[in-house]
Formats: C-alpha cells, sequence, structure tokens
C-alpha cells in the first residue's frame, strides 16, 4: 500500500487572548518578550517591570475586549484558525502530500513554546504571518523557535520568509482593494464588513496605508520594518495605478503604548490632519491579515470617529485578507518553496542581530 508523505504547517501570529480569562496571559507574554518589550534594563528589572506593567493594564484591555462583541476575547486565534483550514485545502489540492495546518501563538494560546509544535524542517514548515520583518514579530518568532530547539530555524527548510518585497504581494493587496470597492468581495468572510456602497469614486481617494507601530529604539538597532513598509506601500501604490487609482498614498503607525519614542507619522495625527482638509479617507491595514483589536476597533471605530468628528467627507476602514483565496494561494506557494535556499543571516540583515545559533556565522 502505497502512503503519501506527511507535511506540517505552523501558522504563526502574534496571539490575542480567546477569552476574557485569558487577557492577563496574553499581555504577560507580550510585555516579558524581550523583543517587544526592549528597555535598556537587566532582566531582573525588566522582567518584574513587564509583569507588572501586564497586570495594571488588563482591566483597561478587558474593557476594551468586551465591547467588541467576541465574548470577551479577541477574534485574531478563531480568524487565523479559517486561514489555516482554507491553507490546508490549498496545499492538499495542489499537492501529492498530505499537509496537516496548526495555529500557533507567540503570545497566548495556543502558545508557540506548547510541545505539539515540533521541530522546524522540511516536514514541518513555520509560517509567520507578519508580511513585513520587524524584529517585534519575525525574529521575536524566530527566538521562541531557537530556545525552543536550540537551532535558529533559518535555513532549515522549515521557515518560510517575510513577504513584503514580492511584486506578487502587492498585486495581491492592490486587487484586494479594488475589489473591495466594487463590491466583489463576499462580506460573509469578513468580520464587521463595512455596510453599504463607498459614495464616490474611491480613484479619487486619501489611501492610508496604517502599520502596526514599533519603538524607534528597535529601528536603531538595525530593524528594517520601515524600510518594508515603505516599499510595500511604493509597490502596491504602482499597481493601484493600474487600477485607475488617482489619490493620494500616506503612511501611517498605529498602537502606540508608553511614552518612548514610536514610529511616526502617527495614524491618529494623520487622520485628523486630512479630515481637517475635508478628505475622503480610507485605511488600508498594511502589516495585518487578519482582522483583530487593531482593525476593528482602533481603525473601524476610534479612527473612524476621529475622523468624522475632525471634518472628512467620508472614512472607509478596508478589512484585512482573512480568508481572502488569492492571498492564501500565494502563500501556499511560499510554504512550497520554503526557505531551503538561504545562504545567510536574514536576521541580521533584516533585524541587525543574529541568534546565537545561527548556521551562518
Amino acid at each position: 500500500m502505497n502512503y503519501k508523505q506527511k507535511k506540517t504547517l505552523i501558522l504563526v501570529n502574534l496571539g490575542g487572548p480567546r477569552t476574557t480569562e485569558e487577557i492577563e496571559v496574553f499581555l504577560t507574554d507580550l510585555f516579558t518578550d524581550p523583543f517587544v518589550f526592549d528597555l535598556p534594563l537587566p532582566e531582573f528589572l525588566r522582567l518584574p517591570l513587564a509583569r507588572f506593567i501586564a497586570k495594571k493594564r488588563t482591566p483597561k484591555v478587558k474593557k476594551i475586549y468586551e465591547s467588541m462583541g467576541f465574548g470577551g476575547g479577541s477574534p485574531l486565534v478563531s480568524e487565523t484558525e479559517k486561514q489555516a483550514r482554507t491553507l490546508e485545502q490549498i496545499l492538499n489540492q495542489k499537492t501529492d502530500i498530505n499537509w496537516t495546518v496548526k495555529v500557533a501563538m507567540t503570545c497566548g494560546f495556543p502558545h508557540i513554546r506548547d510541545p505539539k509544535f515540533e521541530k522546524p524542517g522540511p516536514d514541518t514548515v513555520y509560517l509567520p504571518l507578519y508580511p513585513q520583518y520587524s524584529r517585534s514579530t519575525v525574529l521575536s518568532t524566530l527566538s521562541h523557535l531557537e530556545k525552543k530547539f536550540h537551532e535558529c530555524p533559518v535555513g532549515s527548510g522549515g521557515y518560510v520568509p517575510s513577504f513584503a518585497a514580492d511584486p506578487i504581494f502587492h498585486q495581491i493587496t492592490a486587487r484586494f482593494i479594488s475589489e473591495f470597492f466594487s463590491g466583489d468581495l463576499k462580506a460573509e468572510d469578513f468580520l464587521h464588513f463595512p455596510k453599504g456602497k463607498f459614495d464616490g469614486d474611491w480613484k479619487d481617494l486619501d489611501l492610508v496605508f496604517s502599520a502596526h507601530g514599533v519603538p524607534m529604539r528597535l529601528i536603531h538597532k538595525g530593524d528594517r520594518y520601515m524600510q518594508e513598509i515603505e516599499s510595500s506601500v511604493e509597490g502596491i501604490t504602482e499597481q493601484l495605478r493600474s487600477y485607475g487609482f488617482r489619490g493620494q498614498t500616506h503612511i501611517s503607525y498605529q498602537s502606540k503604548v508608553g511614552p518612548a519614542k514610536w514610529t511616526e507619522p502617527s495614524s491618529l495625527q494623520m487622520i485628523e490632519s486630512l479630515s481637517k482638509e475635508g478628505k475622503q479617507i480610507a485605511v488600508y491595514p498594511i502589516s495585518f491579515v487578519s482582522d483583530h483589536l487593531e482593525t476593528l476597533e482602533e481603525i473601524g471605530e476610534q479612527f473612524k470617529d476621529l475622523a468624522l468628528e475632525s471634518g472628512a467627507k467620508s472614512f472607509t476602514r478596508i478589512p484585512a485578507f482573512g480568508i481572502y483565496l488569492p492571498f492564501l494561494e500565494f502563500l501556499a506557494e511560499k510554504v512550497l518553496k520554503t526557505d531551503s535556499i538561504i545562504r545567510h543571516c536574514t536576521c541580521k540583515e533584516m533585524g541587525g542581530e543574529s541568534l546565537p545559533t545561527c548556521r551562518f556565522k
């Protein structure tokens, strides 16, 4: 009897509390991660401070999640699971291999450190769901895996690199935005899909590409995140022009926490400034591939309220990809190529730092 070869794909995301009870655990994982909560302090001071901040923020965060309508938690894990199921179907249709697709998070549950997530290699592939490279996302993921398996995954054949520079990603994003405005997307595939058709010509909009911000401390350490965002937007804008888009595009950064200097301009400042000019504004979440707190609440509610109160002619939230088929087919092709051709340290190149067990030192 012939048995199919078996492979596992693990989709990695930052995570989100599935229930109210998981919020403090999620925040603790988030703030104790040295690549996320990067402070110039020794560990014996940084870790207690991180746990204190997580505990202090929990009540406030609980109220925000309660207002979203997902049972007191975040939809990010369940949305990633939808992507996993669709990717599993695509991979099994494309190959003669028996693919299983799982979901792991670097904060909260199901946590990447769980024993069920095996060592990266040709038969166990990890795909971080971050289009752009950042120390706080991709390098954090690689560090988690290195600590667990005592080997950096880059070059193992079991790691899919970030894909923001890929022209196909730019094409798919532009197509997605065009299909959103032309009414070709299925509303039932998305959370809180905007109701009603845009009143006007979307090709004249001011389109804001809002990315999750990071502390400038990370950028000064060699993180190429801002460059990745800028090249993504440049490529997508070029593709949008082929659809007849005539409007202006802007880059901004959201979700700042704490007093330190973060990437700028802030999305709040950008939205307010454009609104005071009476612009028609649309916001696309350039650094997210599934909808959750930052897209639904921050963009969909906070930014919308600010825009309309400040004089914007209109405000539109464009959803994240979710289970948009062309995007997931693109990811499937990336998975089938993995990273076996990498022969240099992308961590040093993109994040400014090689992990201790880098095979390319």
